[in-house]
């Protein structure tokens, strides 16, 4: 009985030194309770763990109790930190390398260890779950046969990665489909196209979907604002839409492409309140006349909502770039994630590491993104086209043609079938392209630029500021606001 319990005396005395230590696990509670939680608790333990070993019938694996045991108190500290052991902190590691093996899906952060189900928001442009039918909403509930209901979402996506070339087993529920399809999904290394570039000809606007922050995203966006010095575009739609983030650094090279040298983007301060980093641009900036459109919605996350409140804090408070260029800045979409914590990776021995929490983000003007996300200036929510049962019922019912006896219109030609038996494999940039046809928060972004482009031209004094543009915009565009819809009683 000696053994485990002088053991954790150690832990106890190590504890307690480190506890003197301006620490941010300790410094969270008063001077003395910390320690006396731990003392407490820790002998407790010490007691479990003895009686498991003398009385417990059969301990088939106690490492891996001790690593859930970790892994329960790392996740109960906030929904960003956690216990990374062996397996989980290598393929972190091969993750950040830009390959890994896996099957190329973004899921819903938000899911928790009871639900039952795992959102998938999006795939990985021609990855293997793209290529095998996975689409998005679908909803994962089985993993090589095992329900997820239970598991933690580091835990799964532990289980969907694995070795090159080896094949995993998902189940799915999907809107359109009475009973759960089943994928064979082979692993391969997933490359992320972090960017899409479209120029919308009719409307003189540019349109550039991130997926994530990289330098080619950087550059793209700056031959886009050079191009715009030779014709002049009435905007550029910048849309972060589902993008959970990517490289601090990536985004403090894109803001340095708008807003003038040495601007602050945003700042860490650690939990005593005080600043622990600073990121400033450092490029020189590209004069544009161009207003900035930026699509957000609630997966805009971390970095991505650093972009967006960054960008739209300087253009709020008069950041100019060189040549007199003013920054005009507009968000559109709807609240974004509010994901504004950091994360440090501390290995901890026996191959394995802590995740954990240790600072949060603020904007300029001292703004804290940290769960409360960032409002758009014009909230637009978001549409999804009709399901296929609903495409069914506007075909049989609710029409004339209904009626089996129905008169034709002897002028109209039938459809002919012919396209919709032919059901080719679209490519990514044809597939976001379909889908952009049909995106109602693309289209009232335009229908804003149209009217920012109008006002301009007819009360070009009435739109010297942003707060201007916005007021402006809002007495023309309905959007999502009340219609103030009054009844008028009318006497018979």
């Amino acid at each position: 009985m000696k053994r485990p319990i002088e053991l954790l005396l150690l832990l106890l005395t190590f504890s307690g030194s480190w506890a003197d230590t301006p620490s941010s696990a300790q410094q969270a509670l008063p001077a003395k309770e910390f320690d006396e939680v731990v003392y407490e608790w820790l002998r407790t333990f010490s007691n479990v763990l003895h009686l498991a070993k003398e009385r417990h019938y059969k301990i088939s694996d106690p490492q891996q109790a001790m690593i859930n045991a970790i892994e329960a108190f790392a996740a109960s500290l906030d929904p960003h930190s956690g216990f990374l052991d062996q397996k989980r902190y290598k393929q972190m590691m091969e993750s950040t390398s830009g390959e890994f093996f896996g099957i190329g899906i973004i899921i819903d952060n938000t899911r928790t260890q009871k639900d039952k189900i795992m959102l998938i928001i999006d795939t990985i442009p021609d990855g293997p779950a793209d290529a095998a039918g996975i689409k998005p909403l679908d909803k994962i509930i089985e993993v090589d046969g095992e329900a997820i209901e239970g598991k933690t979402t580091e835990e799964i996506m532990s289980k969907i990665k694995g070795e090159r070339n080896t094949k995993v087993h998902l189940k799915v529920l999907r809107d359109t489909q009475p009973d759960p399809i089943s994928f064979d999904i082979t692993r391969d290394v997933v490359k992320e196209q972090n960017s899409l570039c479209f120029q919308l000809d009719q409307q003189n606007v540019f349109y550039i979907a991130l997926t994530m922050f990289s330098e080619p995203a950087m550059k793209q966006i700056a031959q886009l604002l050079e191009r715009s010095r030779d014709k002049k575009y009435r905007a550029l739609i910048i849309d972060l839409r589902n993008n959970s983030g990517g490289l601090l650094t990536s985004v403090v090279d894109i803001a340095g492409l708008f807003l003038e040298k040495e601007s602050l983007v945003v700042t860490t301060k650690n939990k005593e309140g005080k600043i622990s980093s600073e990121y400033k641009t450092h490029g020189t900036p590209i004069a544009t006349d161009m207003p900035i459109f930026i699509l957000i919605n609630n997966y805009t996350a971390s970095a991505a909502e650093i972009l967006a409140g960054c960008l739209k804090w300087h253009s709020q408070h008069g950041s100019t770039k060189k040549q007199g260029k003013k920054l005009m800045v507009f968000l559109v979409g709807s609240r974004t994630f509010g994901k504004g914590s950091v994360q440090d990776v501390i290995p901890v021995g026996n191959n394995c590491a802590l995740k954990l929490t240790e600072s949060l983000y603020f904007l300029p003007g001292d703004l804290s993104i940290q769960a409360e996300g960032i409002v758009p200036d014009f909230e637009v929510d978001k549409t999804f086209p009709p399901t296929e049962q609903m495409i069914w019922f506007k075909k049989f019912y609710g029409s004339e043609k209904a009626f089996s006896n129905y008169i034709p219109n002897g002028s109209s030609k039938s459809a002919s079938t012919t396209p919709d038996s032919k059901q080719e494999k679209l490519s990514w940039a044809e597939r976001a392209k379909k889908n952009l046809e049909q995106d109602n928060q693309l289209r009232e972004a335009l229908t804003l630029i149209n009217i920012y482009h109008l006002g301009k031209q007819c009360h070009p004094h009435s739109l010297n500021t942003r707060q201007e543009a916005i007021d402006f915009i809002n007495s023309v565009a309905i959007l999502n606001k009340p219609l103030g819809l009054n009844e008028v009683k009318i006497n018979n």
